[in-house]
């Protein structure tokens, strides 16, 4: 029988905004900060003033499996700081924080207005409007500033004055922080309007009354005002509790797993936050920071980091269970998903984090060895989840050169299969058991190496910088030791950053569509290669024997220095002197699958009948594509 794991009823609104003051209803560390506007906070205490359902709130009982750091809501302050709650508010912050601040805070409260920009507002009830059934009811509920005046005219005129209680009184503007205890102010309302009206006590009389509907009207109405609640039991399991706080929070950004570690984390007093972020305040640089100095991690993130512990930590329990002599399904799975990091023990985040660190770094200059400088040159960054993770397990075995060559090539059968492009945890977890067992023996090929395949037909696809296989050419190019048009010189790591270089038509676009070539045709990767900005410019829109013979003279490079050049990068110097664009596609068609083969050590599947590429382009990969123009970038390489 399946156990239920939560309770459902109402509760008074007055004694839940009680537990937060108290500290028994908390927030957990994971939950963002406030952010309602004052035209939100308004619309709510107009609809509760009306007794109309505002939605359930969801809470969890704690002193179970699940222990997350918890912090006071906003506005709250504890007498004692390391009060323990009874619940966690895992759904309805925004609703909760807004009416205790504005209910209980003697103060102006923190809100932004509809521009987003911060302001301080009091919130008062309209007494008149708000009694008046033609009014909208949102209408009677009014924010006023910090010095509580309203004023037009660039200040000059006030329009509206609850600056003292008496002014508060002669408006009839009530402050809805006296909703839950108004005592005072009852009495304050009536002795001013004896004392205005003492020559007048039927009118006096008449203030009383018209203060007694409203009490029974709007203030009994929040007093007696019940939420639906949703509680769950302490046995709720992380996992669970993870999941349900997500399909209730739709309104929001998913939470992704380092925000739910990080409150976990939080309750064995370690900040995960500041590991990974730093700390500006003491000036600590955090993991983050260090990885983002090299340019092809820096959009690396905290969850493609604790993926790759999640792998070794896996991988570990997995050879243990193996050593104590577990086998087939009894053994535990190597993985790296979501509910996977959930369940990773802050010991073992403690034990492989700088490890993991230093392997990205290596991973880092692995990619600089291929060529790859540019973050949006890396081809997968998922991929890089695995190899940090296999070079951690090879330790100094991955300095080997038999080790990186066998990495290359599963790097690359990565790449040109394109098997990271979805569903990759899998991927991720095979290969981190497969390439390590790979290096020792050749046999035993990785699955990524046997499930790769590129066939022909994807050349004519390329047309984008946004797919893998169309980056992997790029940075096999310049590996290969391509030279730049102009300077001659190969794209090493300074010279792809003083050149500016980027993927160009050799081709150029502006000639392609002047001889009414299929734009499938020269819009492809096969028409494409790694140019500088400053010998793009030079080429223009112009036929290639042109251009070719600008780029000589202006660069003063021999006819047989450019034949060199031309070469490098895998086009046959004499179907572009004469302007043949068919014969200079065939040749350089198949040069490209050479290369494919060469770093995957498998066969690029040919056609025996080739299909034309067709002249259809994505119009937002087109946008994308980095076309003729030159490429500004602004990056940091110090």
């Amino acid at each position: 029988m399946t156990q239920t794991i939560f309770d459902s009823g109402k509760e008074s609104l007055a004694r839940l905004l009680d537990e937060a003051e108290e500290g028994k209803l908390q927030l957990p560390d994971f939950q963002r900060g406030w952010v309602w506007d004052d035209y939100g906070i308004r619309a709510l205490l107009a609809s509760i003033s009306q007794a109309f359902p505002v939605g359930a709130i969801m809470t969890l009982r704690t002193g179970g499996e699940v222990r997350f750091q918890p912090r006071a809501i906003e506005g709250v302050t504890l007498g004692y700081p390391d009060r323990q709650p009874e619940r966690l508010l895992l759904d309805g912050q925004q609703r909760i924080t807004s009416l205790y601040q504005a209910t209980r805070l003697n103060r102006a409260i923190d809100t932004q207005n509809a521009q987003k920009r911060a302001i301080k507002r009091w919130y008062y009830i309209d007494m008149e409007k708000a009694l008046d059934p033609m009014t909208d009811r949102e209408d009677a509920i009014v924010g006023l500033p910090e010095d509580k005046t309203i004023r037009t005219n660039f200040g000059r005129e006030v329009v509206l004055d609850l600056s003292t209680r008496e002014q508060e009184y002669r408006e009839r503007m009530f402050p809805v922080n006296r909703l839950f205890d108004d005592n005072d102010w009852e009495l304050g309302f009536e002795d001013f309007w004896h004392a205005e009206l003492k020559h007048d006590p039927e009118s006096a009389r008449r203030e009383r009354l018209f203060y007694r509907r409203f009490q029974d009207e709007i203030i009994t109405v929040f007093r007696a005002y019940y939420v639906p609640v949703i509680t769950l039991e302490r046995e709720t399991t992380k996992e669970a509790v993870c999941l349900v706080f997500e399909k209730v929070n739709t309104g929001g950004k998913k939470l992704d797993a380092f925000e739910l570690l990080t409150a976990i984390y939080a309750a064995d007093n370690f900040q995960l936050r500041r590991d990974w972020l730093g700390d500006d305040k003491t000036g600590e640089v955090g993991r983050a920071a260090r990885l983002g100095r090299h340019e092809v991690l820096s959009q690396l993130q905290s969850t493609d980091f604790l993926q790759a512990i999640s792998l070794l930590h896996t991988l570990e329990v997995r050879e243990a269970a193996a050593a104590a002599g577990k086998e087939g399904k009894d053994l535990p799975q190597v993985s790296c998903t979501r509910q996977a990091i959930l369940n990773l023990p802050l010991t073992a985040y403690q034990k492989w984090a700088d490890a993991v660190e230093n392997s990205f770094l290596q991973a880092a200059k692995f990619l600089q060895l291929q060529r790859i400088y540019w973050r949006k040159d890396v081809p997968y960054l998922t991929q890089l989840v695995a190899l940090a993770a296999i070079i951690t397990r090879l330790g100094k075995r991955w300095e080997e050169d038999g080790a990186r060559r066998k990495i290359a090539r599963w790097y690359w059968c990565g790449v040109f299969g394109e098997l990271y492009g979805s569903t990759i945890e899998s991927r991720l977890a095979k290969d981190v058991q497969d390439v390590p067992i790979w290096i020792d023996d050749d046999s035993k090929r990785p699955s990524t190496f046997q499930d790769a395949n590129f066939a022909q037909e994807r050349l004519y696809t390329l047309r984008s910088r946004l797919a893998a296989a169309y980056k992997g050419l790029h940075a096999l190019l310049m590996r290969t030791g391509c030279e730049d048009f102009r300077s001659g010189q190969p794209y090493e790591l300074t010279s792809f950053w003083e050149e500016r270089v980027d993927i160009h038509h050799i081709f150029p676009r502006a000639w392609c569509k002047k001889q009414r070539i299929e734009r499938g045709r020269y819009d492809c990767v096969v028409n494409k290669t790694p140019i500088s900005a400053r010998a793009n410019r030079i080429i223009g829109g112009a036929a290639p024997s042109e251009y070719l013979h600008k780029l000589e003279k202006n660069a003063k490079i021999d006819p047989e220095r450019m034949s060199a050049i031309l070469a490098s990068h895998l086009v046959d110097v004499d179907t572009l002197r004469n302007d043949n664009f068919e014969s200079f596609f065939a040749q350089r068609e198949e040069a490209l699958m050479k290369l494919i083969e060469q770093a995957t050590g498998k066969p690029v599947a040919r056609t025996t009948t080739l299909d034309e590429p067709t002249g259809d382009v994505n119009v937002e990969e087109e946008e994308l594509d980095a076309d003729d123009d030159e490429l500004v970038r602004e990056v940091d390489i110090s």
